[in-house]
């Protein structure tokens, strides 16, 4: 598994709208994609952003990050949507896991 986590923060002035159908046409066409496994988005009390997306390998979650409205979509993140971002990609991340039993 090939693990990705996007952490960012939104400008102050973009049309929320416009990001918002952006981020959702995005999420439905990486479902679509070869070796997608799931995605999960969360929003902390101070506006920062986690995305985690989960891919069956590196070359899968790669291939995502060349598809051509995905590449539109980087773009407009870069120009009108982000005031900053990080990406991690983690390769065969240690997974531990806990599920309590009644």
């Amino acid at each position: 598994m090939y693990l990705v986590v996007f952490r960012n923060r939104k400008r102050a002035d973009i049309d929320q709208a416009a990001y918002e159908a952006q981020a959702q046409a995005m999420e439905a066409l990486a479902r679509q994609q070869p070796g997608f496994l799931s995605f999960k988005g969360y929003v902390s009390d101070d506006g920062e952003v986690i995305a985690l997306s989960e891919w069956a390998d590196e070359a899968s979650a790669r291939d995502w990050g060349k598809v051509a409205e995905h590449r539109v979509a980087q773009r407009d993140g870069r120009n009108l949507w982000y005031a900053e971002y990080t990406l991690f990609g983690c390769n065969e991340p240690r997974v531990h896991r806990f599920t309590a039993s009644d």
